[in-house]
């Protein structure tokens, strides 16, 4: 399986240019689609709509951040790979994970499609591209009777989920014309799960109209729900992901045999292999095992020291704090504060 993210990162180590797509690269902001690692169809898509590339960007760091915001306190931790680093030379920024068939794949596949249709989304709504915008459908709807129609700029996701198809699962089918590849018909799966996720979720926001303040008649429109809560959403479908068969008849299959007659549905996250325990360091599948991560002594949560730390034990020392306090202002003009110290006790993995 060839790699799927690349990270750039900027001389104050924020998180700069993130890139969806078939190959792992650094690029410029300015570097044009022909000098871009992408695909063939890729780079068609790019030529012929390179006004996307912001909002291919903005999926990408969204995806990235949401990734390690739900896992940061698990063993595996959506850590990314240093780029240069031999690890991430062989893999990507996601070590093995993109290949591996795991339920860690699938939330990646799923939270990197998702980003992409929201980033887009975004753009339509805000006005910054000419083939897209509000969804017009739903002006003239509503309930007279109930005092609400519909109105305002309402969030048309269907471009977004067109070209997250496009510029996603295209590649990926591209891989191998072999049929029975039961990890690409999962990754392509995911990616339309993660897909789905944003759909589920709209919202309708209302504003009110009437006079002094009355509610007597209400404007209402569909928009989405925040990244964070679509990525909480994913969270919970990975944790209840579904396992199904590496090879395929005619489409996928649960693999355990009770279940088969169970269908898998469109928002179902869906993996192959069992995951490793990511407890000890594997340079191999660029796996930086949990010794030395920050853990949680009092926790039974996965942040706790027991389960982080895989029963390895813990070592404690103290961090010493130095802030300033009780700050107040002085007649004139300046502000005077104490110097606190406080000492933390710090938890970390043997």
């Amino acid at each position: 399986m060839v790699n799927w993210i690349q990270l750039t990162q900027c001389a104050d180590s924020a998180l700069s240019s993130l890139w969806l797509g078939i190959a792992s690269f650094g690029v410029p902001e300015k570097l044009g689609c022909a000098g871009l690692p992408l695909s063939g169809r890729q780079k068609e898509l790019c030529k012929r709509k390179p006004h996307l590339l912001p909002s291919i960007r903005e999926g990408a760091r969204l995806a990235i951040q949401e990734c390690r915001s739900q896992f940061r306190h698990e063993r595996w931790d959506c850590l990314l790979l240093p780029p240069g680093s031999a690890a991430a030379a062989a893999f990507s920024v996601f070590g093995a994970e993109l290949s591996s068939g795991t339920k860690e794949t699938a939330f990646i596949y799923a939270v990197t499609a998702a980003g992409l249709v929201h980033s887009v989304t975004r753009a339509c709504s805000a006005g910054n591209m000419t083939e897209c915008s509000c969804d017009t459908n739903l002006q003239n709807g509503g309930s007279a009777t109930e005092g609400w129609h519909w109105g305002g700029c309402s969030d048309d996701i269907h471009y977004g989920m067109w070209f997250s198809r496009k510029f996603l699962d295209g590649p990926i089918k591209n891989i191998t014309g072999k049929d029975g590849n039961g990890l690409i018909s999962m990754n392509l799966h995911n990616n339309e799960a993660g897909r789905q996720a944003v759909a589920k979720l709209l919202s309708v926001d209302c504003r009110c109209h009437g006079v002094s303040g009355s509610c007597a008649v209400k404007t209402c429109w569909k928009t989405m729900s925040s990244f964070e809560k679509i990525g909480q959403y994913l969270k919970d479908k990975y944790e209840n992901s579904i396992q199904v068969l590496d090879r395929l008849k005619k489409k996928l299959r649960r693999k355990e045999k009770a279940q088969r007659k169970i269908p898998i549905r469109k928002e179902d996250l869906l993996y192959i292999n069992k995951s490793p325990n990511y407890c000890v360091e594997d340079h191999k599948l660029g796996i930086p095992g949990t010794q030395g991560r920050e853990c949680n002594r009092t926790s039974e949560g996965p942040d706790g020291c027991n389960l982080l730390c895989c029963g390895r034990g813990y070592n404690t020392h103290v961090v010493r704090h130095v802030e300033r306090c009780e700050c107040k202002f002085v007649w004139c003009c300046y502000v005077r504060c104490r110097r606190c110290e406080s000492m933390t006790d710090v938890h970390t993995c043997k």
